[in-house]
């Protein structure tokens, strides 16, 4: 391997004197090379002296987003202030109201969250303020940094990657255990702060009120307990976030990385002598885990603290329960340093999601998995249902994978892999997913492939699903008509003398008032048509609305 000098290295691409083979360079007319132009360079003298291909990474700021004839011009001086970031003025409530759309349950964790931001950026906003003053006086506070305790797939990235979208901060989320202690293999944690400019494309001032997410913090731990843990450098990752999360200035340019530094160089030659630190004083840092075996290091302390005369012997407490119980001494005993725990004051805990919880998280969420699924059979022209009945089949399934709300990709893959597959190609436009379909799929898509065949070539089939379209074009819902509704309708044109198209306008024609009804109650946009619907369509209308009230006056659990 051949290590090469970045100083030689850009001497070779851009000083006229040097030895090494070069292109022309530019010319007093010609603007000076942008830091694309010097990298293409670089990559092309490299490859051409040394063999093989070199590619530099890319890294987006502020500075290197000008054009060449824009390079020229004076720089701008900065904004004073970012707007989204002190700007400001959510309540607790009003986050919560916000996570409440996407997150199921968990409403403990959401007051704590939204307390824990809303007091941080209040607190951000007081500095702000009092440095403006220039008093001359001190003004002290704690940051809220968060620690998340909980299972696999309950939510706890999703709870804050909505709070940033909501606020306007960049935020950055990464794994605890691809970063290693200085002078290891592994990622540098000062790169988390210099991601969070590139997320606020190169707004300094802005990234210094981001929101840095660090899952699998766990696996950072000594292995305390007797458990096998990761190796020692997980201590010195505990040690060198220290000072990120409480106040220090990280370079913009890392020291380490080409690109980055050729990036520097190219500012200081046109002058740009702006902010080369980022502060993260008002950064807020939000870390999470499983914490799989702290429950069995509160469970003995607890035990040690009952021993003795007239102790009681009470029923052994869930693993859930006894993580709400967590001390720092726990922490500690688990394989933490003391000044790392002590760096995140705020704890909150997750519950495990039972069946319920999974249904009601497709059923109800803003982000649920069913719209996906909906969207990527819509891309083929095939229209969905997913009945409630097939959804707590799944759910249940997704409960018995342990795995929180990734499970349910699990189980929708396993029973929908065969229909993704096969129906684009049989030019059905409709498809009703429920329990039945769940339990039997391989029965399922036979009769889909039956249905297939059986209406191949049939205009009747086709006007009845021409009529859905026009339905849905017309006022934004779906109707989606199973193979037993479609054969009413061509029996009823059989036997009523009239196109299809004519009769599905008469029977329906009260349907868009009574769907619009139910769907701004529910959410519901898209409805299953079963033969009832054709042979006695008001009273499957009227069925469908009271159905949707008693459904909204049941509270959810």
């Amino acid at each position: 391997m051949v290590l090469v000098s970045l100083r030689r290295l850009a001497q070779a691409s851009l000083n006229p004197m040097s030895d090494t083979p070069q292109d022309p360079a530019p010319t007093p007319e010609k603007p000076t090379p942008s830091p694309e132009e010097i990298t293409r360079k670089l990559e092309d003298f490299i490859k051409n002296s040394l063999g093989g291909q070199v590619i530099f990474s890319r890294m987006e700021t502020a500075a290197s987003k000008l054009t060449p004839e824009a390079s020229g011009e004076p720089e701008l001086p900065e904004p004073e202030e970012p707007t989204a970031a002190y700007d400001f003025h959510y309540k607790p409530a009003d986050i919560k109201a916000h996570l409440d759309r996407f997150v199921i349950r968990q409403d403990e964790a959401k007051k704590v969250l939204a307390t824990a931001v809303c007091d941080h950026y209040n607190h951000a906003r007081m500095l702000r303020e009092h440095d403006k003053q220039k008093t001359g006086s001190t003004l002290e506070f704690t940051k809220q940094n968060v620690l998340i305790v909980g299972p696999t797939g309950v939510g706890k990235t999703y709870l804050v990657k909505h709070i940033a979208d909501l606020i306007g901060v960049p935020f950055v989320k990464a794994d605890a255990t691809k970063f290693s202690e200085t002078g290891y293999v592994g990622g540098d944690v000062d790169d988390l702060v210099r991601d969070l400019v590139a997320k606020a494309n190169g707004d300094v001032q802005l990234a210094e009120h981001g929101i840095i997410y660090l899952d699998e913090i766990d696996k950072l731990s000594s292995g305390g307990e007797g458990r096998i843990g990761r190796d020692v450098s997980g201590r010195g990752v505990q040690t060198a976030l220290l000072k990120l999360m409480e106040e220090t200035e990280v370079a913009l340019y890392a020291p380490n990385d080409m690109r980055s530094q050729m990036q520097m160089m190219f500012d200081t030659r046109k002058g740009r002598t702006g902010r080369e630190v980022i502060n993260t004083r008002n950064i807020l840092f939000i870390v999470s885990g499983a914490f799989s075996g702290l429950e069995r290091i509160i469970e003995k302390r607890q035990v040690k603290a009952s021993i003795g005369f007239g102790a009681q012997i009470n029923e052994k407490p869930k693993a859930e329960d006894l993580l709400r119980e967590a001390r720092t001494k726990d922490f500690i005993d688990y394989g933490f340093e003391a000044e790392f725990i002590g760096r995140l004051p705020v704890r909150v805990f997750c519950d495990p999601l039972s069946a319920d919880d999974l249904f009601q998280i497709m059923k109800n969420s803003e982000g649920s998995l069913i719209r996906q699924y909906e969207r990527e059979f819509h891309a083929y022209g095939v229209r969905t249902v997913f009945e409630d009945d097939a959804l707590r089949a799944v759910a249940e399934r997704a409960a018995d994978e342990k795995t929180g709300a990734r499970g349910l990709v699990t189980a929708w893959e396993k029973v929908l892999r065969d229909f993704k597959f096969e129906l684009p190609s049989l030019n059905l436009p409709d498809l009703i997913i429920d329990a039945a379909l769940v339990q039997n799929p391989v029965q399922v898509l036979e009769r889909c492939r039956i249905d297939a065949q059986s209406f191949s070539g049939d205009s009747r089939a086709d006007a009845v699903h021409s009529f859905a379209s026009q339905f849905s074009a017309e006022h934004g819902l779906e109707l989606v008509f199973d193979a037993e509704a479609v054969r009413a309708l061509v029996q009823r044109s059989e036997r009523e003398g009239a196109g299809v198209s004519e009769i599905c306008v008469r029977l329906f024609k009260d349907y868009p008032f009574g769907l619009q009804l139910i769907s701004r109650s529910t959410g519901q946009h898209a409805f299953h048509l079963t033969r009832e619907a054709i042979e006695q369509p008001d009273a499957f209308l009227s069925n469908l609305v009271i159905q949707s009230y008693r459904s909204i006056e049941v509270p959810s659990h």
